[in-house]
């Protein structure tokens, strides 16, 4: 399972919490759920299911009529192995690409008014992160009792998160030779 890596533990978890799912389907999933902080390119989804259903942790039934999707359904092989994966508190390590955070490494090489103008731009961008998760926060269903605790706790941790962040790039661009941040 682990050549398949994070993505697909990602697949097996939207298919077992909301049941059989075409590629499309997932895509859309996707987009409503984990995207803001584990983005999963498109032609991905398409891949990975049928990868998971070689493996027998997926099984994948073609449609009889009309358009002939392929609808993916978890096996026991695969709750097995998503709860072996939830269950394991360690994995691969954590991974920050942030063009942001290396322009800024390396700012001491360009005009200092680029780390302004820099600062600024990410304050604005996270502010407005920011607020979709403040949104999404507040859109929660109480009754969803499914998906309630999952998407409350990662929703606190976005917006903490850039919470940490706006207030970060605010503070340099406000104070930008102030190394005591």
């Amino acid at each position: 399972m682990e050549e398949h890596g994070v993505q697909a533990y990602a697949v097996l978890g939207l298919i077992a919490r909301h049941g059989p799912m075409t590629p499309y389907e997932l895509k859309a999933r996707v987009e409503e759920s984990v995207e803001p902080f584990w983005p999963i390119p498109h032609a991905q989804l398409y891949r990975i299911p049928a990868r998971l259903a070689a493996d027998g942790l997926l099984r994948e039934e073609t449609e009889e009529g009309g358009r002939r999707r392929r609808v993916f359904h978890l096996t026991a092989a695969g709750r097995d192995a998503l709860r072996r994966w939830l269950a394991d508190p360690g994995g691969p390590r954590i991974e920050t690409r942030d063009p942001a955070q290396l322009k800024l490494f390396f700012a001491d090489l360009g005009d200092p008014g680029d780390v302004v103008a820099l600062a600024r731009e990410q304050a604005a961008l996270h502010r407005r992160w920011l607020a979709g998760y403040r949104e999404r926060r507040a859109a929660l269903d109480p009754s969803d009792e499914v998906r309630l605790t999952s998407r409350a706790r990662i929703l606190k941790l976005g917006i903490m998160h850039e919470q940490a962040y706006a207030e970060f790039w605010e503070h340099l661009a406000e104070h930008p030779d102030d190394l005591d941040l």
